[in-house]
């Protein structure tokens, strides 16, 4: 008969996690509680990396660190996120390193599960599911096109029925803070997008990024029509980037937004075109917008009965912001 009380008692590494914020005083609190509320058997701090914000942001920080010493604040003065987590990294006292962000709550022992999957997996990083839930009927419809192949959910990590393995990228993500560093960290150029080009260059350099669906974040969608297309923008805006970059990376996934944009831009002049000098043919243009109605309408129409009355009637009005906001940043790329 075993003697469990003979078995060896395992000695957890320490863990640093990563916080980039900026304007994010609705949802702090439930991210920094999302994260103590982990438990997680090890040392543990929490460093706020805080840009210039334009909220109480940096006045609910303070009294956090008040209240837990396990909490820091890191100054971000460039308030951009790649700067903010390098300047986590340095400020990091240990040698694991969990990113999180200021609108997202960490899932029931993500941390601890993560740690044992780098162990497992000898992966550089581990990651798992962006879990997009709304509160209100528009961030609903929003989290839906978060995860529908319709909208963004052609990755691994906006879905969760992928088996865990290795993956392109991973959301947020558990790094061994030494395999960063040996890559150079977060590019500071790559203002968007620079998870993904990380996670690019440590794959690259032979390493493993690892994708578990057992780790899941919740993550708060924008909140505005006006946040959503600017949100979007900008992310297309910067994968043109990553695309510019890297351009191996393209792919029919990212190639469609910004080709559905120029085909209803170019068929709406055509048919104008057509229309003023007689020509059929151009006025054929019309097919390319009529078309694309139509897929929003089919999305619509085809959406989880389980998504509410409320949420689905913005569901036109967020699919269209999502892909022609998207495609016109690619179009129009860094200045």
């Amino acid at each position: 008969m075993n003697d469990r009380h003979n078995e060896p008692v395992r000695t957890w590494p320490g863990v640093s996690v990563v916080m980039p914020i900026l304007n994010e005083e609705r949802h702090l609190r439930a991210a920094v509680a999302g994260v103590l509320d982990q438990h997680y058997p090890g040392d543990l701090e929490l460093i706020m990396a805080i840009g210039p914000c334009r909220d109480r942001t940096h006045e609910i920080a303070e009294s956090l660190v008040a209240e837990d010493s396990r909490l820091r604040i890191v100054d971000n003065p460039a308030g951009r996120t790649p700067h903010a987590l390098n300047l986590g990294i340095e400020a990091a006292r240990h040698d694991i390193l969990v990113r999180v962000d200021g609108h997202g709550e960490l899932g029931e022992r993500y941390i601890e599960r993560a740690v044992e999957l780098l162990e497992e997996t000898g992966a550089a990083n581990v990651g798992g599911v962006m879990e997009a839930q709304g509160q209100t009927p528009f961030e609903q419809a929003v989290a839906f096109v978060y995860t529908s192949r319709w909208g963004l959910g052609g990755a691994a990590f906006h879905q969760g029925d992928v088996p865990a393995g290795p993956a392109e990228t991973v959301f947020l993500g558990v790094f061994d803070k030494r395999e960063l560093k040996a890559v150079g960290g977060f590019d500071e150029t790559m203002h968007r997008a620079q998870a993904w080009e990380l996670n690019y260059r440590l794959r690259q350099s032979g390493r493993v990024v690892w994708f578990s669906p057992e780790l899941r974040v919740t993550y708060r969608p924008r909140s505005s029509l006006r946040a959503l297309v600017k949100q979007m923008y900008d992310t297309g805006k910067w994968r043109r980037e990553v695309v510019r970059r890297y351009p191996k990376t393209a792919s029919v996934r990212y190639l469609a937004p910004p080709g559905a944009v120029l085909a209803i831009a170019v068929g709406l002049v055509g048919a104008f075109v057509g229309t003023v000098i007689g020509s059929r043919l151009l006025q054929l243009g019309v097919l390319a917008p009529l078309g694309y109605g139509a897929f929003v309408g089919y999305v619509t129409a085809t959406a989880p009965r389980t998504l509410a009355p409320e949420a689905r009637r913005w569901l036109p009005a967020v699919l269209a912001a999502t892909h022609l906001s998207w495609g016109a940043g690619f179009l129009v790329g860094r200045r």
